[in-house]
């Protein structure tokens, strides 16, 4: 989950891009599980900026994304999300219970460990439940644990729910929204009590916890259907904060770098992505947010060949979008805005064929999957036609269109 300052390795001396896909297995990375022991700050500090042993080409692939940890490097430049971490950090220092709203894939779980590591409380545990992925005959046994012989297949010693497991430090629920309503009348006893009673004991057990929930989901809405206990919602809503989602921050540019120099562990510049790329990144409204930024930059690192990012290293939705850089990057080549429109419809011994082609391509946005499937041919069949018929296949330059019957539009 993620937002977003984007924190990646520092660059290990690569020079160049072209060493990239070697230098993946060279990176150093912040380890993705917490200690068995609470870290000092100091060793958390040495931990951050160590050299750790290469990683075998076996290990690269399957890593996992870095979490974000440095909460005034989540906010980054953006002025919003500055507000929303001051914000953040004044509550966490009262101990005042947060609620993180915001689209699938914005962050929020980054932002509550970032909290975390920020608070008092940082040396101790930050436990973390998902709500939605709980089932729930055993979501009562996961929160609040149970005694021995609690219940059949107990485990022989009992075993600690996740708010005794959090006790001093930070108790996430992730997608509380989706929590069921008998469970929530318990949470709302030990919110009010500061007590926890597991399955079986015949005494509750006092605890101490920071609480931090997150949801997609409109609280308000559930409580007027009657899923989400309005009690509650006051409990856990002591300071709400609301991440904005991907597309309305202004410093994408800065997370797409910060995700770059992760995945290639080198320093990222702006060189290593090519200008028309840039359009396509910035312009796309990444509906599925950090997550799916994550996704697209991963896959655009593994799959590119050259020494930076082209726009035929992105994956198709990002061809397919239908965002305002398709106004201004619209693939045809300079060559063919230069001709007369004349000589391109009646010029040569194919003036229909090229005119079907072109609609095919224009009407596919030019991806040549979709073009080829409509012209019924095969992808390298219509790269062949594209090479006959005199049409380059140019993505990356803004150029005046010709439409099919001929004449000319500005793109």
């Amino acid at each position: 989950m993620g937002v977003s300052g984007y924190s990646g390795p520092q660059s290990r001396g690569a020079s160049s891009a072209a060493s990239h896909k070697k230098a993946v297995r060279q990176e150093t990375d912040m380890p993705t599980s917490l200690p068995d022991q609470p870290l000092a700050d100091s060793q958390i500090h040495a931990a951050s900026t160590a050299v750790s042993p290469p990683l075998s080409p076996r290990c690269a692939p399957g890593r996992q994304a870095p979490r974000y940890r440095d909460i005034d490097q989540l906010a980054g430049d953006d002025a919003l999300m500055q507000a929303l971490v001051e914000r953040g950090k004044r509550l966490i220092e009262r101990g005042i219970p947060v609620l993180i709203l915001g689209q699938t894939g914005t962050g929020k779980e980054y932002l509550s460990r970032a909290l975390h590591d920020y608070s008092a409380r940082r040396q101790a545990g930050w436990i973390a439940v998902n709500c939605a992925s709980i089932p729930e005959s055993l979501a009562e046994s996961e929160l609040f644990g149970y005694c021995k012989g609690a219940f059949s297949g107990a485990l022989p010693g009992g075993m600690k729910g996740k708010v005794q497991q959090a006790d001093g430090g930070t108790l996430f629920l992730d997608e509380i929204g989706d929590m069921p309503l008998a469970l929530q009348t318990r949470l709302l006893r030990v919110l009010s009590e500061r007590e926890v009673t597991p399955l079986g004991a015949l005494r509750p057990v006092p605890v101490d916890v920071q609480l931090i929930c997150a949801t997609h989901q409109d609280l308000p809405s559930l409580i007027a259907q009657g899923r989400f206990r309005e009690d509650l919602y006051y409990r856990i809503a002591g300071g709400v904060l609301r991440l904005p989602a991907l597309r309305e921050r202004a410093d994408l540019r800065r997370l797409v770098l910060q995700m770059m120099a992760d995945e290639l562990g080198v320093q990222a510049d702006e060189q290593l992505i090519a200008p028309a790329a840039w359009q396509r990144l910035l312009a796309y409204p990444w509906p599925g947010n950090l997550r799916q930024m994550h996704a697209v930059i991963r896959y655009s690192c593994a799959v590119m060949n050259g020494t930076r990012i082209e726009v035929s290293d992105l994956p198709e939705e990002l061809m397919q979008s239908q965002g305002p850089v398709l106004a201004q990057v619209h693939p045809l080549a300079p060559r063919m805005a230069e001709r007369p429109p004349s000589a391109v419809v009646t010029g040569g011994p194919w003036p229909d064929e090229r005119t079907r082609v072109i609609a095919a391509l224009n009407g596919s946005r030019w991806n040549i999957s979709a073009a080829s499937r409509q012209l019924g041919m095969c992808r390298a069949s219509l790269y062949r036609k594209l090479r006959q018929l005199d049409i380059p296949h140019v993505r990356d330059q803004g150029v005046r269109v010709m439409d099919t019957m001929g004449t000319y539009a500005a793109a």
